[in-house]
């Protein structure tokens, strides 16, 4: 028994030279050889994929009503959730909690492109390699009610911007390239950002971070010189009038 205890210890002693050196679904089918447990608690992000297209779950949103659910556009196929120790790559069909069958279905006035529902819950894109622009990516135009800056600590609501300030920042906004987070990632420095978030007339939102230092959207695009512009100036008219 000792022996075997001793064992285990030594093997959760190299778990930390065995993450620099092995991927995580390897490290995880060595732990479960091991030891009979991968020794890996994964908490995923509510996501789900379809046609290629990574969506998130919009946390705090309501339940949708039956009257705007629109098409089926597809359903779960596999969760991730169920099989924690797997080698599995996230594909189509996959999804993080939803359970193997859920329908997933339009949402109507939007693009299921941006939108879908599943389980009358509302989950908006968060990659989509086929888009171009971000208004490929983000089906907003002439939906957005206002857009606010918020506190990065714990994205309460500093202030808004004005109402031609709000115009003008959609309006340049949708036409930018659409490369990615990665590639934005990839190309950026870290540097303490700007949290946006864009109100939608139908009562949801959702946030858009700004790096002003690299003029780039970590949604997915590098902005204008006129966009940086606005964004840093309705920042500090903000800030200012909230005695910030």
């Amino acid at each position: 028994m000792n022996g075997m205890v001793r064992r285990r210890a030594a093997i959760w002693l190299l778990i930390p030279m065995l993450l620099a050196i092995l991927p995580g679904c390897q490290l995880s089918g060595k732990l479960a050889e091991w030891t009979g447990t991968c020794g890996v608690v994964n908490e995923w992000v509510d996501f789900l994929i379809l046609n290629d297209i990574h969506y998130d779950r919009i946390e705090g949103a309501e339940p949708v009503p039956d009257d705007q659910i629109g098409d089926k556009a597809g359903q779960v196929k596999y969760t991730m959730d169920d099989h924690p120790c797997s080698y599995h790559q996230a594909r189509n069909g996959d999804a993080a909690y939803l359970a193997v069958g859920t329908p997933v279905f339009a949402l109507k006035d939007y693009r299921p492109e941006f939108r879908v529902i599943a389980n009358q819950q509302i989950y908006q894109v968060d990659h989509n390699p086929h888009a171009q622009t971000m208004g490929e990516l983000l089906d907003i135009e002439g939906k957005v009610a206002n857009v606010s800056l918020v506190s990065g600590n714990d994205g309460s609501i500093i202030g808004y911007l004005g109402a031609d300030a709000a115009e003008q920042f959609v309006r340049e906004l949708l036409p930018l390239q659409y490369v990615g987070f990665d590639e934005i990632n990839k190309q950026t420095k870290p540097e303490y950002g700007i949290s946006l978030r864009v109100h939608l007339q139908d009562g949801t939102s959702f946030s858009i971070g700004y790096k002003p230092e690299a003029n780039a959207f970590t949604n997915g695009a590098f902005g204008t010189e006129s966009l940086k512009i606005l964004i840093l100036s309705e920042r500090d008219r903000i800030k200012a009038e909230a005695w910030m």
